[in-house]
């Protein structure tokens, strides 16, 4: 069963930390301001503005960060300061013991999809949303940065989106898994592999070109996964050029390989490597509704506060 961490109340703890890539120290000083004027404490964790490459530190010091930063029960919140690469190189690491029993919010997308892989067999809903870089150089009052704010403090949203010709109607109900679609493909025949089966995958990617897309959702499809979903919700796929000779659009490719299937379709979810990320509730039961007027998302809870930001997508 799903399980919502404590919300915050003011002054609460939100650790920052950097996983995976090196990130510009401004941007974490951006995101303490903005944390601070929500009401929260902003922490660091002893390396989140160290430099190796393009990791932020090297193994060592990215594990004992993120481990601290779960393992400590004063913590409320962790913010992975940007994704980049390095995950994947310290996962199979990471204890999660104490974190089931003192369970937080852990907030962050793209390479952090592979936390919020591993975090699912936790049981605990993590936020697939913006990080420093956003929380830093969009106004504070954008609309992504509040709703953030306002899932933190217990009001979760639901979303109504505008249709799409490649829509598939229908209604599907199960658990939000995904995110970066290249990412979590890298963890497939791994133990953090999603669980699929009766789910809603939820799909974004940056720079990777309509052929390896195709790729990508031909191994989703031989294998079998694509066949076990409920529902499938596809983002934003940015910074890359159309090929005329696969002969297809990028979301022609995606609909071709679910075209077997009778589980409702909703494409271009304003979330992903845009400005306009909208949060995502990883982990939460969820319930996706697609008409031919449109679409909606929305997350099973027992306390509902809020409900309804309309997305003119």
């Amino acid at each position: 069963m799903s399980k919502y961490p404590d919300f915050l109340k003011e002054g609460d703890e939100v650790r920052i930390i950097s996983p995976s890539g090196v990130i510009d120290p401004t941007l974490v000083d951006g995101a303490i301001i903005l944390l601070a004027s929500w009401g929260y404490k902003a922490t660091e964790g002893m390396f989140t503005r160290n430099a190796l490459g393009r990791f932020a530190g090297n193994e060592q010091e990215r594990f004992t960060d993120l481990q601290q930063a779960l393992d400590d029960p004063n913590v409320k919140a962790i913010l992975c300061s940007r994704g980049g690469y390095g995950l994947a190189q310290i996962i199979d690491r990471i204890d999660f013991s104490r974190f089931v029993k003192h369970p937080k919010w852990v907030i962050g997308f793209s390479d952090v999809t592979i936390l919020h892989q591993a975090l699912l067999s936790t049981g605990i809903i993590s936020l697939h949303s913006a990080m420093a870089k956003q929380f830093t150089e969009l106004p504070a009052k954008a609309e992504p940065l509040v709703m953030i704010e306002n899932i933190l403090r217990g009001d979760i949203p639901s979303y109504k989106i505008t249709t799409n010709k490649h829509n598939r109607s229908g209604i599907g109900k199960g658990k939000l898994i995904g995110g970066n679609l290249s990412v979590f493909m890298g963890m497939r025949g791994t133990g953090y592999d999603l669980p699929f089966k009766n789910s809603i995958l939820f799909i974004e990617d940056i720079g990777e070109k309509p052929y390896q897309i195709d790729r990508m959702m031909q191994n989703l499809r031989i294998s079998g996964a694509l066949s076990q979903l409920s529902g499938l919700l596809i983002g934003q796929f940015t910074e890359y050029e159309e090929d005329p000779e696969m002969n297809k659009t990028l979301f022609q490719i995606i609909a071709d390989a679910v075209k077997e299937y009778n589980y409702p379709v909703c494409y271009n979810f304003s979330a992903g490597h845009v400005d306009n990320n909208f949060p995502l509730l990883m982990g939460a039961n969820a319930e996706l509704k697609v008409t031919d007027r449109g679409a909606s998302l929305s997350f099973q809870t027992t306390f509902w506060k809020k409900a309804g930001n309309l997305l003119n997508l």
